[in-house]
This record gives C-alpha cells, sequence and structure tokens, in this order.
C-alpha cells in the first residue's frame, strides 16, 4: 500500500531496506536507552514507535487515536506508514513498539505464523471485522456466485488494492477459482486507487466490483453494498489485533497496560474513521481527531482510566 489520499506520511517505509535504515537511526539514537525507557509507569525518555498499514483506515484512525491520547499523557510518539511486510519484520526485530491493525484469523494469519514468537499479541480491540467483495447498490446481482455470469456489467474487472494484501490473497487463491472469476481481471492497485474507481464509478451510476472490507469508511461515503458470500471463502468475521514488540511491556509498561485492555465498537470506530475520511478532505488529522475526542470526552478518558 503505498500512496493514499487521505494521511501525510510522518515516516514513509515502503521496503525492507528503506526499513533498516530507519531502524538503524532509531538505534544509534536510543543507544543504551531500551533500559531506560521502560523505568518507571510514566513517559519514557525516547518515542513510542507506532507502525501504520498504508491504506488501512481503522489502523490509521486507531493509531492517531493513540497518538492524541498518549501525546497528552506526556509521551512522545513517532507514527510510521509502511506496508505490511515490512511492518511485522520490523516489530520482530524491535524496530517498532506496536501495530493496532492485525486482522485475526485470517488476514494476517502468514505473517503471524512467521513472526508470531517474535511479537506480543495484546488481543483484539473489535471483533467485528470482515473481508468482502463489493458492489454499486444499484447493481443486479447479490451474490458472488452471480458475478462470473455478469462480469461484462463489471468491465471484466475486479479492482484490487495492494498486492500484498491479505485481502487479495484469500481473493486471488480463494474467491476467483471457488466461484469460478478466473476470466475476470483481478487488478491490483492501492486502496486509494480503488477508492477513486468506486467513487468515480458510483458517482457515473456504472457498475463496479471491488474488495473491501468492514468496518470502513467508504460504506458511509458510497452507495455500495456487500456481494453474499455462500460459500463462505472470505471467511467468517475476523478481531482487529493490537500486536506489540516483545520489549514494549518493559519499554512502556503503562501503554502496555492501557493498550491491552483497549476496546473499540464498530460505531465509535465508524464515527471517527468517517470524520477523519469523509467529512474532512485534508491531510492534517490532528484537529479533527481532537475535535472527535472532545465529543467523545467521556468513552475516550475510559481507555486510560
Amino acid at each position: 500500500m503505498t500512496q493514499r489520499k487521505h494521511g501525510t506520511k510522518r515516516r514513509n517505509v515502503l521496503s525492507t531496506i528503506a526499513l533498516a535504515g530507519a531502524a538503524a537511526l532509531t538505534l544509534a539514537g536510543c543507544a543504551g536507552g531500551s533500559g531506560d525507557a521502560g523505568s518507571g509507569d510514566g513517559p519514557a525518555d525516547r518515542p513510542v514507535e507506532i507502525a501504520v498499514f498504508n491504506g488501512w483506515d481503522e489502523g490509521i484512525a486507531a493509531s492517531h487515536l493513540w497518538e492524541a491520547i498518549l501525546e497528552e499523557k506526556g509521551y512522545d510518539v513517532d507514527l510510521t506508514y509502511a506496508d505490511v511486510a515490512p511492518v511485522y519484520q520490523g516489530l520482530a526485530r524491535g524496530d517498532f513498539d506496536l501495530v493496532l491493525d492485525t486482522w485475526l484469523p485470517i488476514t494476517h494469519a502468514t505473517y503471524m505464523e512467521q513472526y508470531g514468537d517474535d511479537v506480543d499479541d495484546l488481543g483484539a480491540w473489535n471483533d467485528e471485522a470482515k473481508l468482502t467483495i463489493a458492489v454499486n447498490e444499484d447493481s443486479s446481482i447479490t451474490s458472488l456466485d452471480e458475478l462470473a455470469a455478469a462480469s461484462d456489467d463489471f468491465g471484466g474487472r475486479i479492482v484490487g488494492i495492494e498486492p500484498g494484501a491479505g485481502l487479495m490473497e484469500v481473493t486471488s487463491e480463494e474467491v476467483v477459482p471457488g466461484y469460478g472469476l478466473e476470466d475476470m481481471d483481478l487488478v491490483e492497485s492501492s486502496t486509494p486507487a480503488m477508492l477513486a474507481e468506486l467513487k468515480k464509478a458510483t458517482d457515473a451510476g456504472e457498475d463496479i466490483v471491488v474488495t473491501l472490507w468492514r468496518p470502513h469508511w467508504a460504506y458511509n461515503a458510497f452507495p455500495v453494498r456487500d456481494l453474499e458470500d455462500p460459500k463462505g471463502l472470505l471467511g467468517d468475521a475476523e478481531s482487529i489485533h493490537s500486536v506489540a514488540a516483545t520489549s514494549f511491556a518493559d519499554d512502556f509498561p503503562e501503554v502496555h497496560e492501557w493498550i491491552s485492555n483497549f476496546k473499540m465498537p464498530s460505531d465509535m470506530l465508524y464515527s471517527l474513521e468517517d470524520a477523519m475520511f469523509n467529512a474532512y478532505d485534508g491531510d492534517d488529522y490532528g484537529p479533527v481527531v481532537q475535535k472527535w475526542i472532545e465529543e467523545n470526552q467521556d468513552w475516550v478518558d475510559g481507555l486510560t482510566a
């Protein structure tokens, strides 16, 4: 996931090499500091390093929410936007402290199988996530088992997202062969590019089929609906987990406890996403998130009670 319409990337890490370079700088700046970082329960002597998957808006929203909360508590926070694979590599090496957007048991299973022994799963903060294939709501079809016959209506294309995403893996390896969609072109693009095509098609009243997921603000912004998945190839509802470096509990014990207890129901997440990505069309999320926090102050205060 490379470029996105929404979001200023504080540090854009797009490859393992770039990530390693950033890690070297971080380690150089914190030489001998990891032992001191965990002293006491208050702010440590280095920033909390939160990795954010490019294009994954639920994780972007949750990360900016926690950035605002932690900074209000006196912590420094660095958000690093990166692709999925480098994030798990970085967590396993301790280059990052935390990522708030691991989908289990399906979407990110491969990464957790590879790196699970070297990271710390802090548990799920939302249990209503789901991979979907969506169409414009006035489409003539309602189910994935009707898509092959209606391929021409959609230009023979399923507009996808980043090629490294678990959603694309499930779609190409399970959905396409399972529903006989081999004659359709599964387009590898990016989340912003997919959303741009979705907006263009729905604005023009044209048919379009895209890979999507819930929770996502696109369901509020565009007239779309999910295709039924009678074979269950996209999997059941998933949970969104916080996953940390194994050093996180020692380096930031107070934050580790808060994140371990973090829960965010879908209605709250939709509200925050809608404020950040739908009602607002800019890059500076700070004021938007702060306003949302003020409107939901009691709930936010409970996250660190």
